[in-house]
């Protein structure tokens, strides 16, 4: 995780219940760590919380702190997961990130977790 921003959580309101929460991050950037570039594209979280729940605000700024790091779209969207992961622990989880066109080829990863 960013070591500058920290991803909060709070308590889950019906941990009785399996729900899905959604998150669209359509305005997602980092940077091409071979061309220096900028990349842009959409994070998709969906998960199911355990005991926590994801604050917003929080996901927000850890997103952002990606505009201006080299990294390629299949670390970052992993880096993304194993992140979230380690702080609400949810039942299921998965990353998806749907980044634009780029050399005339489109790139979508997904990463998923599944507590055990």
């Amino acid at each position: 995780m960013s070591s500058s921003t920290t991803i909060e959580t709070f308590p889950n309101p019906r941990p009785e219940r399996d729900f899905e929460v959604a998150i669209s991050c359509p305005e997602f950037t980092s940077v091409c760590p071979k061309t220096g570039l900028p990349d842009f594209g959409e994070i998709r979280i969906t998960y199911v919380p355990g005991d926590r729940c994801i604050e917003l605000k929080a996901l927000k700024y850890y997103l952002i702190e990606f505009r201006n790091r080299g990294i390629f779209y299949e670390s970052v969207t992993n880096q993304i997961l194993d992140d979230l992961v380690a702080v609400c622990q949810p039942r299921r989880m998965t990353v998806v990130g749907d980044f634009s066109v780029r050399g005339g080829i489109k790139t979508v990863v997904t990463a998923t977790y599944t507590a055990s």
